[in-house]
């Protein structure tokens, strides 16, 4: 006669399969959307892209990432995240 599995196993089991199946849909999800962000600071320029759930997450991701390339130190990070980008677009 074959063993039955443990109650415990089988629970741990299915919460593996629910956690696995929670992180794939939510991954699906917050890529929704893609924007590419052009930033002018200090006379140099940079574009990249980011994706988001939202367009505020993605357009808010992207300006950091320019930011961050063009700035030199925390000081300049927060004057050029406080400006407006030069370009937005939306790509998907």
């Amino acid at each position: 006669m074959a063993k039955k599995p443990a109650p415990v196993k089988l629970i741990v089991a299915v919460g593996a399969v629910c956690l696995f199946a929670y992180l794939i849909i939510s991954s699906i999800q917050d890529t929704r959307l893609k924007y590419e962000v052009c930033m002018d600071f200090k006379g140099a320029s940079h574009c990249s892209t980011a994706t988001g759930g939202n367009a505020t997450d993605a357009i808010h991701s992207a300006h950091e990432i320019d930011c961050e390339l063009l700035s030199n130190g925390r000081d300049e990070l927060m004057v050029c995240m406080d400006q407006v980008p030069s370009r937005i677009t939306q790509l998907k």
